[in-house]
């Protein structure tokens, strides 16, 4: 099922850059990551992972300017917002789009309301205008016919999907997800991640997902980062995370009980020493899966052809990865 439909050529985006450097953020003697730098490349999908209390959150909050961090720099259109004054950081913040973990509706609106309120609030639009973009946008989460319920009558995927209309109505250029699969069953994460690729086709946004969803990561972005232990593990191309032998990302991108991650975020030295005497290693890594492709059949503007990355840098990848035809298929758009 795809529910992105066509956007009219006025609500047509380019997404911009991301660059950070050297973010560093604490709260009081209690620190959260430090020294962190990546970059967001234009109009691609990124996913952050990271297990619990690593400061996923945190890190989106910082990027709106929603916490202001001890150091380093986030650059977007060659403005540096920890330097902004709040005149000019909230003028840069119309650039963003949020989807929150529940949605973060408002409970004694009703759905067309809750998508309306950034236009009433941001924009001098007219009711008429106003009607006809929450409509389109409801249109691409497939959400008509909902306009009139209360966000209590709806269902967890409903809510996130209304979240999500309310985060394009005025056609961000980036677009933050803040664990957009909390809550739902796999079926559903399954509908959201392909409207995630659909809305990226179609928008050209540039994407930043937080999630835990180990499949998400595996099949949805163009790039992956890992927040591990206070720092930025990795971040790149999806294909140079999911063929890494770096032991962090290799356990966590696959899922696997084996190496220094555990329940208590890092093992201990007894731990790490029982499993090297024993000598327990970690399984070979498993194929790469195809990458989501858009509903329509068509290719990204920012999507790579299989393989790619690893023939650019000369990495051999698992064997099995893509498989045969998606290695020989590539589609046009």
């Amino acid at each position: 099922m795809c529910y992105a439909r066509g956007l009219s050529s006025d609500v047509l985006n380019v997404g911009v850059e991301v660059r950070v450097e050297g973010l560093t953020k604490s709260f009081g003697p209690q620190p959260v990551w430090a020294d962190v730098s990546f970059t967001l490349p234009a109009g691609e999908i990124s996913v952050l992972l990271g297990p619990s209390g690593t400061g996923k959150s945190v890190l989106l909050k910082t990027l709106v300017g929603l916490f202001k961090p001890d150091r380093g720099a986030i650059w977007i259109e060659g403005k540096d917002l920890t330097r902004l004054s709040e005149r000019d950081l909230y003028e840069v913040r119309k650039l963003f789009g949020v989807l929150f973990q529940d949605g973060a509706l408002f409970g004694s609106m009703n759905v067309y309301d809750n998508v309306a309120f950034p236009l009433r609030e941001h924009t001098k639009k007219s009711e008429s205008e106003i009607r006809r973009i929450v409509t389109e946008k409801l249109e691409m989460v497939g959400l008509i016919g909902t306009e009139d319920k209360l966000p209590g009558q709806l269902s967890g995927g409903m809510r996130k999907r209304a979240g999500l209309a309310r985060a394009l109505v005025l056609n961000p250029e980036i677009i933050l997800f803040d664990e957009p699969d909390s809550g739902l069953d796999p079926v559903r994460t399954a509908y959201l991640n392909q409207l995630i690729i659909d809305l990226n086709q179609q928008t050209d946004a540039t994407f930043l997902i937080v999630t835990h969803d180990i499949n998400t990561a595996r099949t949805v972005p163009d790039n992956i980062g890992l927040l591990y232990h206070g720092h930025l593990a990795m971040f790149g191309p999806r294909e140079m995370l999911l063929s890494s032998t770096e032991p962090v990302v290799r356990q966590f991108l696959n899922a696997q009980r084996i190496g220094p991650i555990g329940m208590a975020e890092e093992k201990d030295a007894s731990e790490r020493e029982a499993e090297s005497l024993a000598g327990v290693e970690l399984p070979p890594l498993p194929p790469i899966p195809p990458q989501l492709a858009p509903s329509n059949g068509l290719a990204r503007r920012a999507q790579r052809p299989p393989g790619q990355w690893a023939a650019e840098h000369g990495v051999t990848l698992p064997p099995g990865s893509f498989g045969w035809e998606e290695a020989h298929r590539w589609p046009t758009r």
